[in-house]
């Protein structure tokens, strides 16, 4: 699996954890806007979905999504309890309490 600073430029990861660097602060629509994301070519999106999916189930669960800062910096911060949830409640479209990929574009929360 390619490391998102494969594909990612490090200062927009850069840029990016420095605007959610409080806790509360963190919107995934503006982080992965920041980031670079929304213009990237769906085989990237599912390439930055599966590096997020730290067990390679195939989904995004709850516990992954705490440590998502991570996935782009090992300084990046935890996710707060509240922070996981609204993400989470954001972008579990059919309520399973888990994110999948989704097969148009490679993964939605990314996108949307």
């Amino acid at each position: 699996m390619a490391a998102l600073k494969d594909f990612l430029k490090a200062d927009d990861i850069q840029k990016a954890l420095d605007a959610v660097k409080a806790e509360g602060s963190f919107d995934h629509k503006k982080f992965f806007a920041l980031v670079g994301l929304k213009a990237m070519t769906p085989d990237n999106v599912k390439k930055v979905f599966q590096a997020i999916d730290a067990d390679q189930s195939g989904f995004i669960e709850e516990e992954e999504l705490k440590f998502v800062l991570k996935s782009f910096a090992e300084d990046g911060r935890d996710l707060t309890d509240t922070e996981t949830k609204a993400f989470l409640n954001a972008a579990d479209k059919d309520g399973d309490g888990k994110i999948g990929i989704d097969g148009e574009r490679g993964d939605r929360m990314i996108t949307e």
